[in-house]
């Protein structure tokens, strides 16, 4: 199993004049240590509007500069919104194209549906999200190695031309799809695409299943590029510290409850989708699910007794109550999700992961208030002390 850095540029308030410059400088300093430490790839995401949770409005521009102060750290999309009103499929093709060509071939593309806000700002349709997702994986890898190209479907029309530049990878870069229901690891395993999962504060039988459903998509493969990518990818919370004491001092329980409660009230969508798949639950894609919602519905059921401790503590988390540290981590420990602990801990969550067929990690690692200096401390125990453990 590979270990990759996940990043969403985040900075949460209270912000200091210069925080947005501030972020970005942590972020390169933090890519530059994975780089020289051996991590895989650095996974980027895009997000708009999201003011605390994500600044990585424009991942190429980020991703192009981080790409010259490295040497071999791969570079993921997870991934470019798909929805032709967010992302014209020639405007991905080419932006995507041009990162390969000057990070000397280490991009890894990945596509997402996007929804909430994003959908909102953008008037994407939701009822046809996720064939224009499906088209977009279908066009790239024509685009990339076909001298002429066209394309006509109810959703775009692209008359002949020719697609430049083409990327350094032959015969492309590896395709990817963030995958969030037992339909779209389907869809992903169906293309021949990657599968990028979230597990968060999720069972990792829950993780298992949908892998299973990936693989009944495999199954009945008709590959939208030259190759098969049958690969699983997985995106959680890793903060590893040299003791157990560092790890509960670090307060990194509460940056990943922080992360959970912030995701849904940024992308105004139903905080209940989160708290299901905490609690276990497959929940089918419905489009209706991720449109967004006014404020007054994206939290509406904070028991603060809910049976689920993990969930009480979500919830008294956002009704404002402080947390006692000690209570937060003895909390998150058993949770096999999540991956905050000391080297011992740590390493036996990453073997989970491992055992139930990841291929590679995404390991957030700069998440809610954790400080620069405690992230740089985790990226450097991870990958003296665990990477040449699982690198493959």
């Amino acid at each position: 199993m590979i270990l990759d850095i996940f990043s969403e540029l985040q900075r949460p308030g209270p912000f200091a004049p210069d925080h947005e410059a501030r972020m970005f400088a942590d972020a390169l300093e933090q890519a530059v240590l994975a780089d020289k430490l051996g991590f895989g790839c650095w996974w980027t995401v895009e997000h708009h509007g999201a003011v605390e949770f994500s600044y990585s409005s424009a991942p190429e521009i980020v991703v192009a500069v981080l790409s010259q102060r490295t040497e071999r750290l791969r570079f993921g999309h997870s991934g470019i919104l798909a929805p032709f009103r967010i992302n014209h499929p020639l405007r991905v093709a080419e932006r995507a194209a041009w990162i390969d060509l000057v990070s000397n071939g280490r991009l890894e593309m990945g596509l997402a549906r996007s929804g909430g806000t994003e959908w909102e700002a953008f008037g994407v349709d939701a009822e046809t999200s996720r064939d224009q997702l499906r088209e977009a994986l279908l066009m790239l890898p024509r685009m990339w190695t076909q001298e002429r190209f066209s394309w006509e479907s109810a959703h775009v029309v692209i008359p002949e031309r020719n697609v430049v530049p083409k990327p350094l990878q032959k015969p492309h870069p590896p395709l990817w799809q963030t995958c969030t229901s037992p339909e779209s690891f389907e869809m992903a395993g169906e293309l021949g695409v990657g599968a990028l999962a979230t597990t968060l504060l999720s069972p990792l039988a829950s993780l298992a299943a949908l892998f299973d459903h990936y693989a009944k998509g495999i199954a009945r493969c008709q590959p939208a590029g030259h190759f098969v990518n049958e690969r699983r990818a997985v995106f959680t919370f890793l903060h590893c510290a040299e003791t157990r004491k560092q790890a509960i001092a670090s307060r990194a329980g509460e940056a990943a409850l922080w992360f959970v409660n912030t995701a849904p009230r940024v992308f105004s969508v139903p905080r209940k989708i989160w708290i299901d798949a905490i609690r276990g639950s497959l929940a089918a894609s419905d489009p209706a699910s991720t449109r967004a919602v006014a404020a007054s519905q994206v939290a509406t059921d904070l028991d603060l007794h809910d049976p689920v401790p993990v969930v009480r503590l979500l919830n008294r988390q956002l009704a404002g109550e402080r947390l006692d540290p000690l209570e937060v981590y003895e909390t998150l420990e058993p949770i096999e999700s999540v991956i905050i602990g000391d080297v011992d801990l740590c390493r036996r969550k990453l073997a989970r992961y491992a055992e139930i067929g990841t291929d590679r990690l995404m390991c957030l690692m700069q998440f809610g208030a954790l400080p620069h200096e405690r992230v740089m401390a985790s990226l450097r125990t991870t990958g003296e002390a665990l990477l040449p453990e699982f690198a493959s």
